[in-house]
């Protein structure tokens, strides 16, 4: 293999990795160990590490029960080892996942058609706003800034290159939810779209109706997202809005240190033809069988690159289907009292310590204390995962932490958690 690609040693075809990251010596594994012996060693180290401790860290990647059944039907070969359904004919069963999961996104978000899933939540924002700017021939987009900061920040990484001016609004010290006040004194005639998120990224849920009102009148769409897709099983669909796109994480999608995760865009069916990707569509075939093929698949894959909507060249089916078979396992009323169980948990922390918002909020909150870091420190003493100091991202809340409780929460963790910030 060396000689094939022109290297003379093993170390000169590792000689770009920088020194301190290469590994001159044999691993440090007592001899004579066995593979399974090996396996359980790693085992019982990866025990003694925080991804086994109780977490309080949300910040648009949450801790959910994941269903044996997702993980079942996704691992099956037809669906783990197919790559993306070219051949309609011989792809119906996953062809008809994909259905099913726009329809229930449909169901969820309260729009009228959704796409055959996004990369992930923060390429669905730019997506939204690309989409906004062709509906309405305008160009400049306003976005919150309780909206998640990494999703605003693929939101400018795209503005720089398709000449898209985008500009922040600011957020209410004191609810936690975008202010209406400011919003309303930068929309213009130019405004293709207004970004908001539900629940933001405080966990706050927003006045959609309000924002959309306000956008309407300047002749402008509302864009609501949300990273926490568990909260649709009992917050309001933000139905005043024009085009909804988000994360799908929660949705037994593992945190995987940061993904892959699953994105959606839902939309009105007027606007359907500007929906970026594809979409599959139900037909009947020649013996008048119910049947499934891809429509709509506006990408640069299947027509002309200018004519093309986005340049996305594939949709996540599997991930989608995971979510998908998770949406079919707690149904609508599973899906509910899942979503009660969020709420009252976190209303259970929440209710003992110094919230910093008086918004209403799903299962995410933002609580004062003088040192966010100290705060966090003392709870990994615990073997307690903390929250997210929000000094990062919002200077403007340098006594910021930001604090998520779901189903997997227990009460005497939720006491730690309280006591220490009381304390």
């Amino acid at each position: 293999m060396l000689d094939a690609i022109g290297v003379a040693s093993l170390e000169d075809l590792f000689a770009q990795l920088p020194a301190e990251a290469r590994l001159n010596r044999p691993l440090d594994l007592a001899p004579g160990k066995s593979e399974y012996e090996i396996v359980e060693y790693f085992k019982s180290l990866g025990e003694q590490t925080a991804s086994t401790w109780p977490s309080f860290l949300g910040a648009g990647v949450y801790r959910h029960y994941r269903p044996v059944m997702c993980d079942v039907v996704a691992s099956r070969g037809e669906f783990l080892t197919s790559y993306t359904p070219y051949q309609a004919e011989i792809s119906q069963g996953t062809l008809t996942t994909i259905f099913e999961f726009q329809t229930m996104i449909c169901q969820l978000t309260g729009m009228e058609v959704a796409n055959a899933s996004m990369y992930d939540g923060s390429t669905a924002v730019p997506e939204a706003a690309l989409m906004a700017m062709r509906i309405t021939g305008r160009d400049k987009i306003l976005v919150s800034r309780a909206v998640h900061p990494e999703y605003r920040a693929v939101l400018q990484t795209n503005a720089l290159n398709d000449r898209m001016p985008v500009e922040e609004f600011r957020f209410d010290l004191g609810s936690g939810t975008s202010n209406l006040d400011d919003l309303a004194s930068k929309l213009s005639d130019k405004t293709a779209a207004v970004i908001v998120q539900s629940p933001n990224f405080f966990g706050a849920i927003e006045e959609v109706k309000a924002l959309a009102d306000l956008a309407h009148r300047h002749g402008a769409l509302l864009v609501v997202a949300f990273s926490e897709a568990v909260s649709l099983g009992l917050v309001a669909p933000p139905t005043a809005a024009d085009i909804v796109c988000g994360e799908l994480q929660s949705f037994a999608i593992s945190p995987s240190y940061g993904g892959p995760f699953a994105g959606v865009i839902a939309t009105k069916e007027k606007f359907i033809r500007q929906l970026p990707g594809r979409l599959v569509g139900q037909t009947k075939d020649a013996d008048g069988n119910r049947a499934f093929c891809l429509t709509l698949s506006t990408r640069e894959q299947h027509i002309r690159r200018e004519k093309a909507t986005s340049n996305i060249c594939t949709n996540q089916a599997l991930i989608a289907l995971t979510a998908t078979v998770f949406m079919t396992v707690y149904g609508k009323q599973g899906l509910r009292e899942l979503a009660e169980q969020n709420l009252a948990k976190a209303h259970y922390l929440g209710n003992q310590v110094k919230r910093r918002f008086t918004a209403p909020y799903f299962n995410e909150f933002v609580v004062s204390t003088a040192d966010p870091a100290a705060v966090n420190q003392q709870l990994l003493k615990r073997k307690i995962v903390g929250g997210l100091d929000l000094r990062r991202f919002y200077p403007e809340l340098p006594d910021g932490l930001l604090l998520c409780a779901t189903e997997m929460s227990k009460r005497a963790d939720m006491d730690v958690v309280a006591e220490v910030l009381n304390g």
